[in-house]
């Protein structure tokens, strides 16, 4: 275990997980902090609104984002490659700010009257996800391995987004200020993204044109849109499939409900980073592993699933067992309805684990299809469930119908098909001595 942890530590990932630590700590702290100060009430006001923020998010962004830095490391010279950066940042502004718009216009009106404090500040938190678009430059300053500068500058500004937060309700601002926070974080991390892009273009005497219309070229725009329109509805239906419970429990009881409901999956959702992180550690060796041996892919991704089911699990039985104490120590009193719901919610962190093992056995065996089916069905068994179980159960209705939602999309969807029903049989039959099992034809 000591070499284990020494391994990871070690690893070019852990600026990133940093940075990414430090963001979700932060957002975990400002969500008790309201909790704690402001109530239920003011809770689900801001988690609605941050809700809304993240259904903008897959629809501007295409897409495009894993797909711009393949194209442009393919792209035949220099120059085409920066045309095709360029124009798929372009996309994703327009998109962008398209869709702000009409998500504006959709909760103006979904929410006409009890969230009309908050209308001004949601219009900012909307218009600075604008700049969302700008992390095209961040994936393609990673594939250079320039990481740690732009990991390390963004730590710095999130920090420094914690403070003005935490000055913001200190002085009793509310939660409006917040989205006006939150907005401008967005702005100023954009910026710097492409500034440091711009920086390390210069040191290297690279071709660095400004982002102006003049890069636009509407055949890789056609080329982008065509290839990413199965990611981009992927994306659309795994934030659907995460986060309409809210939504439902706000509308099919009141506001408090989802305010406590989102305070305490939070406590659930901060475990999340641990797979995402080390899903990408070993990504390479799983790859590397199933282009030598199908034996020796399948012995080291069981390998990894051992692994990640033991902490998934070590973690749930802890906050099980701890979560009546928990949460009233962290939230308050008010939200002790929340003890039960993370006793169901914090389950589904099993099946999270596991899923990003399998979703990564799926793209390196070709079978990219069938995680968007899953994602699909998913997220329509999670909507027929909230609307079933939460009238009838609450909000522990609502935490039900995402454990056997999770559950299905990132585990038992693999009975449904013949050809992962035959590789999870495999995964379990083969030995360590190697036996050989004959390989899935892709």
């Amino acid at each position: 275990m000591v070499k284990f942890l020494v391994k990871i530590a070690k690893a070019k990932a852990v600026a990133l997980l940093g940075e990414r630590l430090v963001k979700l700590a932060a957002g975990a702290l400002i969500t008790i902090i309201v909790a704690r100060m402001l109530g239920p009430e003011a809770t689900g006001y801001y988690a609605i609104v941050m809700t809304w923020s993240a259904f903008l998010a897959p629809l501007a962004n295409l897409g495009l984002n894993n797909l711009v830095q393949k194209s442009v490391q393919s792209a035949t010279d220099p120059r085409t490659g920066q045309q095709i950066l360029f124009t798929a940042t372009w996309l994703r502004l327009i998109a962008g700010f398209v869709f702000a718009a009409l998500m504006f216009v959709a909760f103006s009106w979904y929410l006409p009257t009890e969230f009309e404090p908050y209308q001004l500040g949601a219009a900012v938190l909307f218009v600075g996800q604008l700049f969302n678009a700008f992390i095209l430059f961040e994936y393609h300053q990673n594939y250079l391995g320039h990481f740690r500068t732009l990991a390390y500058s963004k730590l710095g500004l999130g920090i420094l987004g914690l403070a003005a937060k935490l000055a913001v309700l200190w002085y009793g601002l509310g939660i409006g200020a917040l989205f006006w926070i939150v907005g401008l974080e967005f702005a100023a991390t954009g910026v710097l993204q492409y500034q440091i892009y711009k920086s390390h273009s210069t040191k290297a005497k690279a071709e660095t044109g400004r982002l102006t219309p003049a890069w636009f070229n509407w055949q890789h725009a056609k080329d982008l849109l065509r290839r990413s329109s199965w990611l981009w509805v992927s994306g659309i239906l795994s934030v659907v499939y995460l986060r309409i419970d809210l939504i439902m429990i706000e509308r099919l009881l009141d506001i408090e409900a989802a305010g406590v409901y989102a305070a305490v999956s939070r406590i659930s959702e901060l475990w999340y980073v641990i797979p995402a992180t080390l899903a990408v550690r070993y990504y390479p060796e799983l790859l590397k592993s199933h282009q030598g041996s199908w034996s020796g892919y399948l012995l080291l991704l069981r390998k990894y699933c051992g692994y990640f089911f033991a902490m998934a699990l070590t973690i749930a039985v802890v906050v099980f067992i701890v979560a009546p104490p928990l949460v009233p120590l962290i939230f308050g009193d008010k939200f002790q309805a929340g003890i039960s719901v993370l006793q169901i919610h914090i389950w589904a962190g099993v099946f999270i684990f596991i899923r990003y093992l399998i979703g990564q056995h799926l793209i390196i065996t070709g079978q990219e299809p069938l995680s968007l089916a899953s994602h699909g069905v998913g997220a329509v068994l999670n909507v027929l469930l909230n609307w079933w179980l939460i009238p009838i159960m609450g909000i522990d209705g609502a935490a039900w119908a995402t454990l056997i939602s999770y559950a299905y999309a990132s585990f038992f969807f693999l009975f449904f098909s013949g050809r992962t029903r035959r590789q999870l049989w495999q995964l379990i039959k083969v030995n360590k001595s190697g036996v050989v099992v004959e390989k899935e034809t892709v």
